[in-house]
């Protein structure tokens, strides 16, 4: 005889869930001092999730940031450490679990880019965006997987053990000229997250990924500040406006939360359909 254990909430529940779906977690966002990780962070904030806001460098917005979320009710602080050293991470979880007593969700957001041509590339512009695009999302999750397995489930906060949100781009399927490292960061950090996902899968461990295509954030004001700009750039956006920030919180929200419970090892492209291949609109 098969027995059917029902694990949804208790009714009472799906109120407050929908309400705050990430009541009584606690998050980790790396580089949430702007833009898209400063949204994240202020939306798993809202949503009522506690919020350790990440940065390197903008000591003072981070502490905004996390200002921010106390003032929505939700406890916040801001922590300093650079994801590309494996000393500062383990330092940064320690720190986290000490003050907040685990780790249930963490976006791995921190990214940069040094753009340069290919045959002028310098090896400290590879390395360094290696570093914290690709290695720091390796070093963040292997400390977060490890609190994971040593916590497990705890069914009144999430059916999940936990959850970890990668920070891709478009163009970990869309090749970009001038920029091989950024693009080369994002195609591994796709395949990260799909072999992360299949290893802890079994530890129910949720691993997903969230594919922004242009939003408007500091890291990429020359190609929407101008109007000239923003034209140009709206002819490889089927849906025909830039993204904000709080387009892609929203898709972290959602797939941080008890909602998206079945959803593990894919990635969410939040880009207006830039993939889509816009030029063959007209036949190409």
């Amino acid at each position: 005889m098969t027995v059917m254990i029902d694990r949804s909430p208790p009714a009472s529940a799906i109120d407050t869930m929908t309400q705050k779906p990430l009541v009584g977690q606690k998050a980790l966002v790396t580089g949430a001092n702007s833009g898209i990780g400063r949204a994240v962070a202020l939306a798993l904030g809202a949503a009522g999730a506690d919020v350790v806001v990440n940065y390197v460098a903008g000591e003072a917005e981070a502490e905004e940031v996390a200002r921010t979320i106390r003032e929505g009710g939700s406890r916040a602080v801001a922590l300093r450490a650079d994801v590309s050293q494996e000393d500062d991470v383990v330092e940064m979880f320690q720190a986290v679990i000490g003050v907040l007593g685990t780790v249930d969700i963490l976006v791995n957001n921190a990214g940069l880019q040094r753009d340069a041509a290919f045959e002028t590339m310098t090896l400290a512009q590879w390395n360094t965006v290696i570093g914290v695009n690709l290695t720091g999302q390796f070093l963040c999750a292997r400390e977060a997987v490890r609190e994971f397995k040593h916590r497990g489930v705890v069914e009144s906060v999430s059916r999940a053990a936990g959850k970890i949100i990668c920070m891709s781009s478009v163009h970990e399927v869309i090749p970009w000229a001038g920029h091989v490292n950024y693009a080369a960061s994002k195609g591994g950090v796709a395949m990260l997250m799909k072999s992360l996902a299949q290893e802890v899968a079994p530890h129910r461990i949720r691993v997903n990924s969230i594919a922004p295509g242009a939003v408007r954030t500091p890291i990429n004001r020359p190609a929407w500040e101008t109007p000239e700009a923003l034209a140009s750039l709206l002819e490889l956006i089927p849906y025909k406006r830039i993204g904000e920030p709080e387009d892609i919180a929203r898709a972290a929200v959602w797939l941080a939360s008890d909602a998206s419970d079945y959803v593990n090892g894919t990635t969410l492209f939040v880009d207006g359909g830039m993939t889509l291949y816009p030029e063959f609109a007209s036949g190409g």
